[in-house]
């Protein structure tokens, strides 16, 4: 009398051909890496600019309340102009050259009201970009 053994199926995973192909595809990775070329990006190139930026014109308001303005473009030395014909300057600067900055300096014992008024003054003329000058503390 032949004595069988019963076999009940196995739960449980062989995991060890699995690990096998893992490294075979690792060891395949780590082969063929540094043979593949880099993509290299064509970067389009731009000529130099001939023109400078242009130079701001600054309004100075004093502590008196007077008004100055500067053009950089022509010379550094400010002269006495009245609000009319900061307006008229301003706007014909810019229309030579429409790119230019207006930039306002004023004391800082003035009303801010004042400040305000002239930005608006050249805003209301259609002077674009303008700008507030401040000092930063040390």
């Amino acid at each position: 009398m032949a004595f069988r053994r019963q076999t009940r199926p196995l739960s449980q995973i062989n995991v060890v051909p699995y690990i096998d192909v893992v490294l075979v595809l690792l060891v395949i990775f780590m082969v063929t890496a540094p043979m593949i070329t880099p993509g290299v990006i064509d970067v389009p190139s731009v000529g130099k600019v001939n023109d400078s930026p242009a130079q701001p014109i600054e309004v100075q308001i004093n502590a008196g309340g007077r008004i100055s303005v500067i053009d950089h473009d022509v010379s550094g030395t400010p002269h006495d102009v009245n609000r009319d014909e900061l307006a008229a300057f301003v706007a014909a600067k810019q229309q030579i050259k429409p790119d230019q900055p207006v930039i306002i300096t004023a004391d800082k014992e003035i009303k801010y009201d004042l400040v305000l008024q002239t930005m608006d003054l050249l805003q209301r003329n259609r002077v674009s970009n303008v700008g507030l000058l401040a000092v930063p503390k040390p």
